[in-house]
C-alpha cells in the first residue's frame, strides 16, 4: 500500500480522534476537572495539527479523482462537502486562538469564543467522517 492509498485513513483516524478528544473536553470541563480538560484539549489540538499535515500531504501527492456516487447522494455529499470545507476553514483559526487564550489563562475569553468553536469543530469532524466513509468506502475511485 502506497502512502497516497494510507493517508485518507491515516487522516481520518486522526480527524476522529481530534473530534473525540474535544467532546471528552468539554465533558472535563463541565465535571469540574480544568487540569484534565487543559491536557486533553491539548492533545485534540495536536492531533488537529497532525490531521492537517497529513491531509495536506495527501492533498498534494494523490491523484484527482471524481465522485462516484450517483442519484440522490450527489447533490447529499456536495452539500456536505461544501459545508464541512467552508467550516473546516472557520474553524482552524478559531481552535487556535480559543485554545491560546485558554493557555494564556484568558477563561473568559476562551469560554466565550470556545462556545462557539466547539460545535463548529465536531460538525467539521463529522461530516470530515462521513466525507471519507462516502469517497473511500461507499463510492470508492475505481483502481
Amino acid at each position: 500500500m502506497s502512502m497516497s492509498d494510507l493517508l485518507p485513513h491515516v487522516t481520518a483516524a486522526l480527524n476522529a480522534l481530534a473530534g473525540l478528544l474535544a467532546l471528552v473536553g468539554f465533558v472535563l470541563i463541565k465535571l469540574g476537572r480544568p487540569l484534565l480538560h487543559r491536557r486533553v484539549m491539548t492533545a485534540a489540538v495536536i492531533a488537529s495539527g497532525l490531521f492537517l499535515i497529513a491531509y495536506l500531504l495527501h492533498h498534494f501527492t494523490a491523484p484527482v479523482f471524481v465522485f462516484r456516487g450517483q442519484g440522490v447522494i450527489r447533490p447529499i455529499y456536495f452539500a456536505m462537502l461544501i459545508s464541512h470545507s467552508v467550516l473546516a476553514a472557520a474553524v482552524a483559526p478559531m481552535v487556535v486562538f480559543a485554545f491560546r487564550r485558554g493557555r494564556r489563562g484568558m477563561i473568559v475569553e476562551h469560554r466565550r469564543l470556545a462556545r462557539w468553536t466547539l460545535p463548529i469543530w465536531l460538525y467539521v469532524s463529522v461530516t470530515g467522517l462521513a466525507v471519507y466513509v462516502m469517497v473511500y468506502h461507499l463510492y470508492p475511485p475505481e483502481a
